[in-house]
């Protein structure tokens, strides 16, 4: 029990010796604490005009308190003298001041341009800030590494995921212990105590596990011996037993499994989804990669036979999924998936010839290398959000180019019926161009072209979607389904004499809906979720039923023309969102907001969700 008290003792003894050996960074932990507190205790209207603010506060403090961890780990490792360790702490302030106001002044979306009231975070602001923090931690961990005597980039790394697990767990078990104190309070004495006070216990706990994880590393000066850094780099023996009776194994099967499918596609093609093979391939990738750095100095059979197998076996794999995203790039042309399995498949295939060469040296260049790849997929021009549309809009105007639809920077609608294959191409990058951020766009593209009818009169044809090449809906969760969306529009209700939103029936609890015309009083019924799935519509006038039909022949009109695939939503016109019923007595149009229809084909199940957002009525003479 003495030995368990004091491992916590030393634990919230090294949290506040944090504060000393990293003041930069904990200094910046606070500063974000106290930004999250203010925007807990602001509510939603006081607080949506600051939210860029609070936003880009946020981030920047992210920024300094990890920079700030890595430039003083450097300048204690490598300096130890006051000078190095006021400079890095200067740093650390300036990285934090220095993003904020790059972010505040060039990272703001244009509320006119996205349709919002304030200017938001962009998406490629974000991800810049982000590559900041992945570079600075990678760094940290390198810096964490030196000398050589007393470590490498391997311990250090695993240092780090111990030190976070730990700080992890403390934060876990403080979090609900107080959140419990805090429910009783609540229950027993103060039952009108607000909810925001859970989340300023969920504050207090996260800044409080910050500063146990900075403090539970070692000492980094240089040319100071601190015990605790072999304690805190040692392997538990339930983490060998994890990584190498457990994990080890895991990967090897992995292997196996991804080697045999080589072997297959070989002699029978490429029979699986990109998309499938990506993400199954990015995780091996990048778990093998991260696992042999776990087990660099174990040496049980299993680590050494899975560090002379892993980087043999993953050329060979990393050699076919090279020529499955080649099939993939020919087809489809570069996108987001595409390039950042690129990015990934380099980085993987340097490491493993690194893992080759130089061993347990590799890992920092390794690291070094991932760090580069972070910063390249940002950078103007080459950023994953600029190449991908580059490429797109190349294949765009060779497409248009080819069909006689673009001549001098104007778009002119196709004479002759494209081809299917051209058709589905044109799209595919038309809506992909639309859907793009944070780039410039030639000046004959229109955004609005994701809308059909828009599509339809630049082009001469309607958006024509490319069916999946594999059908695999075990991958994605047995789902199927046809997504569509109304655009705004207008539509010409001047033959009809009342309007009808089903929509405040419901609100008010009541399903059924009146009109009161010549012939007597309609009672009109929508039920959207019967018991068969199928929505209907039942219209009785003075107690006999003159229209009760179902939506079948509807959705079957739907579905011949957007047949349940992939799950992409459409933005369609009023014309495939609307029906037509005809009675001796009265003509009823509806029109859907959206619909949406889910295939689940291994249990057989069929889902329909039809918001239907107003009803038209005629009564004929």
């Amino acid at each position: 029990m003495n030995g368990f008290t004091k491992s916590i003792r030393q634990v919230f003894r090294g949290a506040f010796k944090a504060f000393q050996t990293f003041p930069a960074s904990i200094a910046c932990a606070l500063a974000f604490a106290a930004v999250t507190i203010i925007r807990i205790q602001l509510d939603w209207p006081q607080q949506e005009p600051l939210n860029f603010l609070f936003n880009c506060l946020h981030w920047s403090f992210a920024v300094g308190a990890i920079f700030s961890l890595a430039a003083i780990t450097a300048a204690q490792s490598r300096y130890n003298n006051a000078r190095a360790f006021l400079v890095s702490n200067i740093l650390g302030v300036g990285a934090a001041l220095l993003a904020f106001l790059l972010m505040y002044n060039f990272g703001g979306t244009d509320p006119a341009a996205e349709g919002s009231r304030y200017a938001m975070v962009s998406d490629l602001a974000a991800a810049r800030a982000g590559a900041a923090i992945l570079v600075s931690f990678i760094s940290f961990i390198i810096f964490a590494g030196y000398p050589k005597e007393q470590s490498d980039f391997a311990r250090s790394f695993f240092m780090t995921h111990k030190s976070f697990f730990i700080a992890l767990l403390y934060g876990l078990v403080i979090m609900g212990g107080a959140s419990g104190v805090a429910g009783a309070v609540q229950a027993l004495l103060y039952r009108n105590m607000s909810e925001k006070v859970y989340m300023y216990i969920a504050t207090l706990t996260g800044l409080l596990a910050y500063t146990i994880f900075a403090g539970y590393f070692p000492d980094f000066r240089k040319g100071q011996i601190d015990e605790k850094r072999e304690i805190a780099q040692k392997q538990p023996r339930f983490i060998e037993i994890l990584f190498g009776n457990i994990m080890v194994p895991i990967v090897l099967a992995l292997t196996v499994v991804l080697l045999i499918w080589s072997g297959k596609t070989i002699l029978g093609g490429m029979k699986v989804s990109f998309i499938r093979l990506s993400s199954i391939a990015t995780s091996y990738a990048a778990g093998g990669i991260w696992l042999h750095m776990m087990v660099a100095h174990r040496e049980s059979r299993t680590a050494r036979l899975y560090r002379r197998i892993y980087p043999a076996a993953a050329l060979v794999i990393l050699a076919f999924e090279a020529w499955a995203l080649v099939i993939q790039l020919q087809k489809y042309g570069l996108k987001i998936t595409e390039y950042s399995f690129t990015l990934i498949w380099i980085v993987a295939v340097a490491a493993v010839v690194l893992l080759f060469l130089k061993k347990y040296e590799a890992h920092r260049i390794i690291a070094l290398i991932t760090c580069f790849a972070a910063v390249f997929s940002v950078l103007p021009v080459l950023g994953y959000h600029a190449l991908p549309v580059a490429s797109q809009v190349s294949r765009l105007e060779k497409l248009l180019i080819s069909q006689g639809m673009l001549e001098e920077d104007k778009l002119v609608p196709s004479v002759a019926e494209p081809e299917l294959s051209v058709k589905e191409s044109i799209t595919d990058a038309v809506i992909y161009i639309a859907d793009s951020r944070d780039t410039r766009l030639p000046i004959w593209f229109d955004k609005d072209m994701r809308r059909n009818e828009i599509f339809k009169k630049k082009l001469g044809f309607e958006h024509t979607w490319p069916k999946p090449e594999f059908t695999d809906p075990e991958w994605a969760g047995g789902y199927m389904g046809t997504s569509l969306y109304l655009i705004a529009n207008t539509v010409d209700i001047s033959d009809y004499q009342w309007a009808v939103s089903p929509q405040e029936s419901y609100v008010k609890g009541n399903k059924e809906l009146t009109v009161d015309g010549k012939r007597g009083v309609y009672k009109i019924y929508w039920d959207m979720n019967p018991s068969n799935r199928i929505p209907s519509l039942k219209i009785i006038l003075d107690e006999e039923i003159i229209l009760e039909k179902n939506m079948n022949d509807y959705i079957d009109r739907i579905t011949s023309k957007y047949p349940p695939g992939e799950g992409r939503p459409h933005d369609v016109g009023i014309e495939d969102m609307s029906v037509v019923f005809e009675t001796p007595e009265v003509t009823v149009m509806l029109v859907f907001n959206n619909v949406e229809i889910s295939v689940n084909p291994h249990e057989d199940v069929i889902n329909y969700w039809m918001n239907l957002t107003s009803l038209y009525m005629k009564e004929k003479p």
